[in-house]
């Protein structure tokens, strides 16, 4: 193990004999040597192209949202499927097995996560994984793809619609990422990616109810298409963002990421920051298993079914431990 891998999240944190439960084994960990240089910041160069697609995105939700009351029973249970679907190859798939490889799945298990994964279009595992792991590593600093100190808009979307910050992308090429380019289903995503997000994030929503029970292909675009899609962006931006800002802090006052049952609800089981960036390693990113946390859920049951193994997780007197040590007393998630 190197010692970037080996590096705890603070400074400090090896107290009361628990540095090896706080230790990640990827380089997720903070990384409080990194300075922001002096002078002025770059100038904020607009994405335009980022800007006309987002607008049209949830211009395309809203009208989605208007004819929710046309759509069938079935194309809004169809519209649930693949919010779930969608939801579980971000947060089962990119963030918790390949961004903090916290637990390990099987080969079937990683298809149908990179498939969700494409559904959910925030861009290839690969990359995902690389800001994840950017953005934890150097969390509210300016090589942090989504810096919530740059305030709400900005960690919520604001930040896909300028060109990153200078250390965003200098930080990024510097990561280790060896595990992903030999997984073969991440490698086999990325060259065809943008093949998958039309079949997986728009054909098949649309034409599956429009071909098994006769829903009008508007109807079936606009509500588990683009509503849907825009829907689970905002889910998962919602952590970046609300889950950053709002709640409490029982586990680490020192760090911005906060518990948010809210953002936990929406996000299945992504809301409980601040336990995730001070133990990033946990399989379940919270002490409270199944609470908000169907992703969780989708784990366990994967383990049970002999698809997935391995899940990491922090013991409970690690947690009490780190929670009279740095918590912010409130001794309780959200």
């Amino acid at each position: 193990m190197t010692e970037t891998e080996t590096r705890t999240h603070r400074t400090g944190k090896q107290q009361n004999g628990d540095a090896m439960s706080e230790t990640s084994t990827v380089e997720d960990v903070f990384d409080d040597t990194y300075k922001e240089k002096d002078g002025p910041k770059p100038p904020r160069m607009l994405v335009w192209r980022n800007i006309i697609l987002m607008s049209i995105l949830h211009i395309g939700a809203l009208y989605g949202l208007i004819v929710i009351p046309s759509a069938s029973a079935l194309t809004l249970a169809w519209t649930a499927v693949c919010y779930l679907i969608s939801a579980l190859g971000v947060t089962a798939g990119a963030h918790r097995l390949w961004s903090h490889r916290s637990y390990k799945a099987s080969f079937p298990l990683r298809v149908f996560l990179a498939i969700g994964n494409s559904m959910a279009f925030q861009n290839d595992v690969y990359e995902w994984a690389r800001d994840h792991r950017v953005h934890h590593k150097y969390s509210e600093t300016d090589a942090d793809p989504h810096n919530a100190t740059r305030g709400f808009f900005f960690a919520h979307i604001g930040w896909l619609l300028v060109r990153k910050h200078p250390d965003v992308i200098e930080k990024g090429r510097k990561l280790d990422l060896a595990d992903l380019r030999a997984d073969k289903v991440v490698m086999f995503q990325r060259r065809h990616y943008k093949l998958s997000v039309v079949i997986f994030c728009f054909l098949v929503p649309t034409l599956v109810p429009w071909y098994f029970w006769g829903e009008s292909l508007s109807i079936a675009y606009f509500v588990p298409g683009l509503l849907r899609y825009a829907v689970v962006l905002n889910a998962t931006w919602l952590v970046n963002s609300a889950a950053h800002i709002w709640g409490n802090r029982p586990y680490d006052k020192t760090i911005n990421p906060r518990e948010n049952p809210m953002v936990a609800f929406s996000a299945i089981g992504e809301g409980f920051h601040n336990y995730h960036h001070t133990f990033p390693f946990d399989y379940s990113t919270s002490e409270f298993g199944w609470k908000f946390n169907i992703t969780t859920a989708f784990i366990d049951l994967m383990c049970s079914l002999g698809l997935a193994k391995d899940c990491k997780k922090v013991s409970k007197e690690v947690i009490m431990a780190r929670i009279q040590r740095t918590g912010d007393g409130s001794n309780k998630s959200g």
